[in-house]
């Protein structure tokens, strides 16, 4: 865990998304909403600000790209919150790196991911996270970052 001496500003939190969500606003808007990706960073960055941290955000299509960012965040970041997208169901080796920062972790889906496909019931993220949110839209972003500031405390 990433503790800060009294007086000092927490370490950030680091905002990751997952393959395709840079296509937010266009890609299957009845699924996702108009949103983009940048008003997501934009609504996380103020939550945080309000919220006394700073926020690195990143969105990769390459799953080795966020497993180095993981990697390289260790010691740097009070907790993550993140949007796996479809690597929520699918890899180990994504699950395997977010313990190496040894922070609180809050899972972020835009969707209900309960009430689509059968494939997307299972998460390999779930398991290390704090908490899930999901089917409220980029909404969840905000309510992750709020709840991940009460677990980091």
């Amino acid at each position: 865990m990433s503790e800060t001496e009294p007086g000092a500003e927490p370490l950030p939190i680091l905002l990751l998304n997952g393959p395709n969500l840079n296509t937010l606003g266009v890609r299957q808007p009845e699924v996702y909403g108009a949103a983009t990706l940048d008003d997501v960073v934009a609504l996380a960055e103020r939550t945080a600000a309000e919220l006394g941290f700073g926020l690195r955000a990143a969105q990769t299509n390459h799953e080795g790209q966020m497993i180095d960012w993981l990697h390289e965040a260790r010691g740097q970041i009070s907790g993550i919150v993140i949007n796996p997208a479809a690597w929520t169901h699918t890899s180990v080796a994504l699950a395997d790196a977010l313990v190496i920062p040894d922070v609180p972790i809050m899972e972020v889906h835009i969707s209900n991911v309960h009430k689509r496909e059968a494939f997307r019931h299972h998460s390999y993220v779930s398991p290390l996270a704090s908490g899930v949110i999901a089917g409220f839209g980029i909404r969840g972003y905000e309510f992750a970052i709020r709840q991940l500031a009460d677990v980091i405390g």
